[in-house]
């Protein structure tokens, strides 16, 4: 087990950690406060977990934060938060898309360290000034595009970093759901209701939500930085304002002298029969790799000419990069869950050596604004590729 917490007398203390959003009802609230947890790297102590006062007090309650470290509005926690001696030194951001800039300028500019929910922002606009206050202030800034935290991930970002698979020259990223088949929306559901919202989650819907995870793992994983795209966007259920459904073709950007590779994206939030359907392919001069989030502990690895290779989680073939980041041994599944926490166990590492005045561990990875800014720039490609007719669009 790589990821382990320390003992008692050599532990590093637990960070502070304040929460923005994430109140009654929220899901991700719910799924970021695991996740900072499973290491036991962090400790909750101050929240402004909902916009409505008595909804976020009630938040704190339930939680078990002291009532004076609940607060009514992320400004007013980030003010008082930067005065106390025991003040929070990380935040989690877990609302909606529009409210990223705001609430994630107001501690970065006390020296608070942010971890965001993505999309970074909701236009790309908001996304560049985010990284000019998070360089002028030196506070670090993680995004969490947790399918990074894999360790099948990892193992196949090693693999190619390593030459394993040759010149990259095909990619594919899929992100197929179902969930917004119908207009879910409409019933008050309120997951849909914000996500289907130009007003709050920004001009891109399925490319925003599940389309930036699927562009960043691409990226991620093969290395490569996207150079233009050209985009077909639907909305196919009825009265919907933002796209559900996308395909993508992707020009990535040449490597020295190797050809530009080639790509194909597809993200859908109306394909029945699809839960949660991300998977990456990737295909060199020298072979193929495949991975799935159904089958997470898995890697598929074929070198050209050679029998198809299946990979697990710690075990024979992998690396150091997939065994850093597992927790218990092959043969017992680790999840959704446990790559979440990656990111946080990830981030706890860069603060630790923040505060103590050291350089990161070269090992440590972990999404940074600059691939949220990336992130943002995708989805309003896309949206201004597809209004063109699927025109290319240079990045």
């Amino acid at each position: 087990m790589a990821i382990e917490a320390s003992s008692e007398k050599t532990r590093e203390p637990r960070i502070r950690l304040g929460m923005v959003g994430g109140g009654a009802g929220a899901f991700i609230g719910a799924v970021h406060r695991i996740a900072a947890r499973i290491d036991d790297q962090y400790d909750l102590i101050a929240g402004a977990l909902s916009s409505t006062p008595d909804k976020a007090v009630q938040s704190g309650r339930d939680l078990g934060l002291d009532p004076s470290r609940t607060y009514s509005s992320y400004r007013e926690m980030a003010i008082r938060e930067a005065k106390l001696k025991n003040g929070i030194e990380a935040v989690s951001i877990v609302t909606p898309n529009h409210v990223h800039y705001d609430a994630a300028k107001e501690f970065l500019k006390r020296g608070i360290h942010v971890i965001c929910d993505k999309p970074l922002t909701s236009n790309l606009a908001d996304a560049r000034k985010l990284k000019k206050v998070a360089d002028e202030n030196g506070a670090l800034f993680v995004l969490t595009h947790n399918y990074t935290g894999y360790p099948m991930v990892r193992q196949a970002r090693e693999m190619i970093a390593n030459g394993e698979l040759g010149d990259i020259r095909v990619v594919q990223a899929e992100y197929p759901q179902d969930w917004l088949t119908e207009a879910v929306e409409q019933t008050g559901q309120k997951q849909a209701a914000w996500r289907t919202d130009p007003a709050q989650s920004g001009v891109g819907g399925s490319t925003g939500d599940i389309g930036t995870h699927a562009y960043n793992l691409a990226s991620f994983i093969t290395g490569l930085e996207l150079d233009s795209l050209a985009a077909d966007l639907d909305s196919f259920v009825p009265g919907r304002r933002l796209d559900d459904n996308a395909h993508v073709m992707l020009r990535f950007k040449a490597k020295g002298s190797e050809k530009p590779a080639k790509g194909m994206l597809w993200c859908s939030q109306v394909a029945p029969g699809h839960e949660n359907g991300l998977m990456v392919r990737v295909y060199g001069t020298k072979g193929g790799l495949e991975w799935t989030q159904k089958d997470p502990n898995y890697l598929w690895y074929t070198p050209f000419g050679e029998p198809k290779r299946l990979i697990t989680r710690a075990g024979a073939g992998a690396g150091a990069a997939a065994g850093r980041v597992s927790r218990v041994p092959s043969g017992h599944p680790e999840g959704y869950l446990e790559a979440f926490a990656t990111i946080y166990t990830e981030a706890a590492h860069a603060i630790n050596a923040r505060k103590k005045g050291k350089e990161v561990d070269k090992a440590v990875v972990y999404p940074t604004v600059d691939d949220g800014v990336k992130g943002v720039a995708f989805v309003e490609a896309c949206v201004a590729s597809s209004k063109k007719n699927g025109a290319w669009v240079k990045l």
